[in-house]
Order: structure tokens, then C-alpha cells, then sequence
């Protein structure tokens, strides 16, 4: 039927498929902050990152302050957080964006980079997202993001070296980031 949009939503159509495509690199990747600017994570090369899907109604929300208190200890030592909010686990982060970065400012005092909110499974998933699961699975091999506050750790070169999930708290991965900061990971 003409008229339908079907042929744009249709698995086979080259925009579809593109859409779908993982990045070659994380530097190839942009993100829009949580003040809706556009964000090249070229702008992050030879840091080390954390990246971490958070949730300002979560049972892990109060992570927040661990991951703070990490971004001052290593800040200057190359590390940087990148908090990217996401509702699809349990609707736990409903706000807008301004919300959110009321929230995380006014909560837990964050500093670190907050972008703007994300999918991170499914077909709309971010691009950043599908870069991180392509190189780092999950619990038995999962490619999906089963919860709120994972965490994907990424070296100096945009490599992704390590995924925790959200049970492991910031305090549990500070040996990893260490390592990696002095170049032996």
C-alpha cells in the first residue's frame, strides 16, 4: 500500500540498516550532553573512561556518589565518567533533562560529564551502546544491558577492557581504573 511508510520500516531498507550498524571506534561516536549540545568522544582520547547507564529512581542511584568521589580522586590523572540516563529498566529515569540534571547537582553534587537520556537495547539503542556490547558481553555472553548502573570501562586508546554490572559498586572498581591509569592494564 502506497502511502504506508512501510518500505522505511522495513528490516531490508538501507536507512534502517545503517541505523544499525556498530561504530568501528568509540572516537567515531558523538553524544548529546545533558544541556543538548553535541559531544564528538573523540573529545576524550587518551582518557580513561568509565561510561555508565544511571537512573535517578533506582535501588543503585545512590552510586552516585561513589562514582563522584572517583571522578575527584582520577580527574586529573586522565579519567573521566560519562553518565548517559536511561528509562528503560523499570521506568526509573522519567525526567527531561534538565530534571535529571537538577537531580544528580542537587543529590549527589556530580560533576562528571551527564548526557542526555539514551536508550541502550533495543532497536533505537545508542550507537555509543552498540559499540560497548559489541566489545564487551555480558553475564554468559549476553549482549544486552540487563539493568541500570553498568559499567563499561575503556582504556586510553578506546578500548573497552572491562564490563561490571550494576551490582559492582565504584569503590570495587577503583584497582581497575588505577591500573589502567598507570598503564598496566
Amino acid at each position: 500500500m502506497q502511502g504506508s511508510g512501510r518500505g522505511l520500516a522495513g528490516h531490508g531498507h538501507p536507512a534502517m540498516l545503517a541505523s544499525r550498524l556498530v561504530p568501528g571506534t568509540l572516537w567515531e561516536i558523538t553524544a548529546t550532553d545533558i544541556a543538548g549540545h553535541a559531544v564528538p568522544l573523540e573529545r576524550y582520547r587518551d582518557q580513561v573512561l568509565l561510561v555508565v547507564n544511571v537512573a535517578s529512581r533506582c535501588g543503585f542511584t545512590p552510586q552516585y556518589r561513589g562514582l563522584e568521589a572517583l571522578y575527584r580522586r582520577h580527574r586529573d590523572a586522565g579519567f573521566v565518567i560519562l553518565g548517559f540516563p536511561c528509562n528503560q529498566f523499570g521506568h526509573q529515569e522519567p525526567g527531561t533533562e534538565s530534571e535529571i540534571a537538577a537531580f544528580c547537582s542537587t543529590t549527589y553534587d556530580v560533576t562528571f560529564p551527564m548526557f542526555a537520556r539514551i536508550d541502550v537495547n533495543g532497536p533505537a539503542a545508542h550507537p555509543l551502546y552498540r559499540f560497548l556490547k559489541s566489545r564487551r558481553k555480558g553475564l554468559l555472553g549476553t549482549g544486552t544491558i540487563k539493568w541500570n548502573f553498568t559499567k563499561f570501562l575503556v582504556d586510553r586508546a578506546g578500548h573497552v577492557v572491562e564490563r561490571f554490572g550494576p551490582g559492582a559498586t565504584p569503590e570495587s572498581i577503583d584497582p581497575a581504573i588505577e591500573r589502567l591509569l598507570a598503564g598496566r592494564m
